[in-house]
């Protein structure tokens, strides 16, 4: 698996819309998962996790022109650019028990 992390400053009129525009979104071709997270120590600091089956399958998708246009959607809802993170995920954890997100 492979995937990026990245660090972003959301405006902070902007956060429901951003959660509404990722629901719209949903996952791209070759994505497995996404996280949220927002900080405790700055809730207008968001860090996204997306996790791809494969390094080519997010080099596939990293590169397509609907990405960067959902990128450019993503990018008039943020304070600055993203500060990207990319790499190999090398463990994975995950409970059996079903989790509720709110």
């Amino acid at each position: 698996m492979y995937g990026t992390i990245a660090k972003v400053q959301v405006n902070p009129k902007k956060i429901e819309e951003l959660q509404a525009l990722s629901q719209q979104l949903g996952l791209a071709p070759g994505q497995i998962a996404r996280y949220v997270y927002r900080m405790d120590a700055d809730p207008n600091q968001l860090y996204l996790v997306a996790v791809f089956e494969s390094r080519e399958a997010y080099q596939a998708n990293a590169t397509s022109p609907e990405q960067h246009q959902r990128y450019l959607e993503l990018r008039a809802l943020l304070d600055a650019d993203p500060e990207w993170h990319d790499g190999e995920i090398i463990d994975t954890l995950l409970s059996k028990r079903p989790v509720d997100y709110p």
